[in-house]
This record gives C-alpha cells, sequence and structure tokens, in this order.
C-alpha cells in the first residue's frame, strides 16, 4: 500500500513538473518554440488585469515586467509595465497620472457636466467620476414617448439613474429609434461611444446649472428620463432651471450624456 502511495505520489509530481515546463499554445497546437505562451487569434486580443491608479499601487513588490491596463490613467487609460524601479508606458517613458477634470473640458466625445460629490450614486474620493454632455442637441423638439402610453417604470430622479431610466423607457417603447426623446439619446454615439442616454431630471439640472461651461443649450424646454405617470415626464426650462411635470405627448429638446 506504501509502495502504491509512492509510487502515485511520483507520478503526480512528475505530471506537474511536465506541465510547468511545457509550452502553452492558446489557439493553436503548435506554439513558437520561443515562446513559453502563444495566443494565436485574428478575432480577439490579450486582456490585461484592469484597475485604477490606486489599485496598482496596492500591489506589493510588483515583479519586474509585469503588466495591467490604468483604467483612469491619462484622458483613456494606458497600458503600463513595471521595469523593476518604477511603472512606465509600454515604450519605456513615464506612466502617465490620472489627470484632473473640470467642469467644461473636452472628454471622451463630449464636455464634463458635472463631476460626482460625496453622496451621489458612484462617488469614489480617489478617483473622479462623473457626467459628460454631447456637445449639441441631439433633436428638434420631440415627444417624450413614442405614442404607447404606458408606466415605464424610469420615475428615478437621483444622479446616476438616468441610464436606467432610459433602458427602462426603451424597453417599454420598443427598439432604439429616432421618434421619441430616449430612443434618440440612446442611438447617439458621439465621440464613438455608444452608451449615452437621456438624463434623470437631477442629472439633467446639472446641465443646466453648467450650460455655459458645456455651451449648445437653447433657452427652451429640455427632456429628462425620469417619468411620472403613464401620461406625465419631467421637463426642465433652460430658460430659468425651473423642472415641469409635462405629458409625454409635449415636445421638448434632448441632450444626450454619458457617464465616466
Amino acid at each position: 500500500m506504501k509502495i502504491t502511495k509512492s509510487i502515485t505520489a511520483f507520478c503526480f509530481l512528475l505530471l506537474i513538473t511536465t506541465s510547468m515546463q511545457a509550452q502553452v499554445g492558446v489557439g493553436t497546437i503548435t506554439p513558437n518554440t520561443s515562446a513559453q505562451v502563444d495566443v494565436n487569434s485574428t478575432t480577439k486580443g490579450f486582456l490585461p488585469p484592469r484597475m485604477t491608479r490606486v489599485q496598482r499601487e496596492l500591489i506589493s513588490t510588483p515583479a519586474a515586467g509585469l503588466v495591467v491596463w490604468c483604467s483612469n490613467c491619462g484622458t483613456s487609460g494606458e497600458l503600463q509595465v513595471y521595469n523593476g524601479t518604477s511603472w512606465t508606458n509600454m515604450i519605456g517613458g513615464s506612466a502617465t497620472s490620472p489627470i484632473t477634470l473640470a467642469i467644461g473640458d473636452s472628454y471622451q466625445g463630449g464636455k464634463v457636466a458635472y463631476i460626482l460629490q460625496s453622496g451621489d450614486l458612484g462617488y469614489d474620493a480617489n478617483t473622479q467620476h462623473g457626467i459628460i454632455a454631447a456637445t449639441s442637441d441631439q433633436s428638434s423638439r420631440i415627444m417624450w414617448y413614442n405614442g404607447i402610453s404606458s408606466n415605464t417604470g424610469a420615475t428615478a430622479t437621483e444622479i446616476g439613474a438616468g441610464l436606467a431610466n432610459t433602458k427602462l423607457i426603451i424597453s417599454s417603447q420598443g427598439a432604439i429609434i429616432t421618434d421619441y426623446a430616449s430612443g434618440v439619446a440612446r442611438s447617439y454615439n458621439g465621440g464613438g461611444y455608444n452608451d449615452w442616454y437621456l438624463p434623470s431630471i437631477e442629472e439633467l439640472k446639472k446641465l443646466y446649472q453648467n450650460r455655459l461651461a458645456i455651451g449648445g443649450f437653447s433657452d427652451i424646454a429640455y427632456w429628462s428620463s425620469s417619468e411620472i405617470d403613464e401620461s406625465r415626464a419631467v421637463l426642465c426650462d433652460f430658460w430659468n432651471g425651473s423642472a415641469y411635470n409635462f405629458g409625454k405627448f409635449a415636445t421638448a429638446l434632448v441632450r444626450a450624456v454619458r457617464s465616466f
């Protein structure tokens, strides 16, 4: 019995050792002889760990050659490698630090319209997050709905609720089409981004407060994604910033936003 166990243990150890030394091919059965790991694909890429700079700095004693994607470094994130002494970009230059944004800055397809504050949904003391507004309106006057009277469930009003509201409205009103406010906002792809949405009323109020820094607004009503009931939703008058409950059949302007 002891001999059998010893042989089994030896074979298991030999298998582990052989596996650790063998080359690994992903998408190929003939990995290149110079590579320990050879990934072969024409439709997919290599995805490294994604983290913020604060999370990257929490890595204890990183090894030289360690690669990460710093999601909040620079304007759009940066692939970085540890060279044994410091973090660098992939061509050996100094790793980019997170940028500090201000209201009105051009960023990720639009203008920074609001930066989250403590108490806001999604606020992070270590990383700036907020709302980006498109630089122009996405429609002339348009109805809130496409003629289907229903409770969509999009009743949230707070900052951070606009995207969920928009998805609920589209689910109720049909495909993403351009004859109602949420459809227009969701169809927008400014800057190459496809995550635009119709702001909640509190998000829309931030656009009004910072309208001069963002630019391009008219002094008339804009739709929010916040619903009152099956026949009414909330709009904001950009003449004076007041919010009104109005019939969904009424027409108002649309300014799409996205979150960062």
